[in-house]
């Protein structure tokens, strides 16, 4: 039976709640203050009715996978939200993309990061790095020693592409604490390049933790945690 609208939006409440308290906790552990962290709800499998009662509940800010969903579901939402793409990215789809979003968290190779410099509007268009971390040959994005030849690139564009920082995706584990190695890595990658590239890059924001392992990803430094279905109360990140 389908979910009345005033159940389904107390339920995304509920669980948006728990969120954000698990997030607080986290950030009060480790000395970071609310303002240091978004919540982003990722809204692949969103129907419609589920996107109103996040718009409803308060959430702000959506993250979508695929070009086509972003650009329906804007149809529908406009700019009730500030909108991110963080599926991976293919070069032909970067037409689409670029002047629907405020940040990219998916940019993987040098020659994607050519054709968003084609694509950027006059203000450029803002893109965080993903790197593969954990070396999973399933999962897109740069090792460790391509990042410098990444930052150059987005260098070249002239102000095209700037970068906001760096993505990543943990390993499926059974032990959260089993993933805190690849957010402390990547905050260290972060890290390391920061001074060097002030002022053409910030490197402020790292965008990890999923709905498995937000609170680690959290207390290693996130600014940016990716929430999938369990605010519905469905499975996936």
């Amino acid at each position: 039976m389908k979910m009345t609208d005033e159940k389904l939006e107390a339920r995304v409440r509920e669980r948006l709640a728990v969120v954000r308290e698990n997030v607080a906790d986290a950030l009060g552990r480790v000395g970071r203050g609310p303002d240091e962290i978004r919540i982003l709800i990722a809204s692949k499998y969103y129907s419609v009715e589920q996107v109103q009662a996040l718009a409803a509940a308060g959430v702000d800010l959506l993250g979508e996978n695929r070009a086509q969903d972003l650009a329906s579901k804007q149809e529908v939402f406009g700019d009730a939200f500030e909108w991110h793409f963080i599926g991976h990215l293919q070069r032909r789809k970067a037409r689409e993309v670029v002047p629907r979003v405020s940040l990219i968290h998916s940019v993987d190779s040098i020659r994607l990061v050519e054709e968003l410099g084609k694509r950027a509007p006059d203000g450029g268009v803002e893109v965080l790095i993903q790197v593969n971390v954990s070396g999973e040959d399933a999962k897109y994005g740069v090792e460790e020693a391509e990042v410098e030849r990444m930052l150059e690139a987005a260098a070249g564009t002239e102000g095209r592409v700037r970068v906001r920082g760096f993505m990543t995706l943990a390993p499926t584990v059974e032990r959260t604490e089993n993933v805190r190695y690849v957010f402390t890595k990547l905050r260290a990658i972060r890290d390391r390049l920061r001074g060097g590239w002030r002022p053409q890059f910030e490197l402020s924001e790292l965008s990890m933790g999923m709905s498995s392992d937000y609170m680690v990803a959290v207390e290693e430094g996130a600014t940016l945690v990716r929430i999938g279905r369990t605010i519905i109360g469905g499975d996936g990140p």
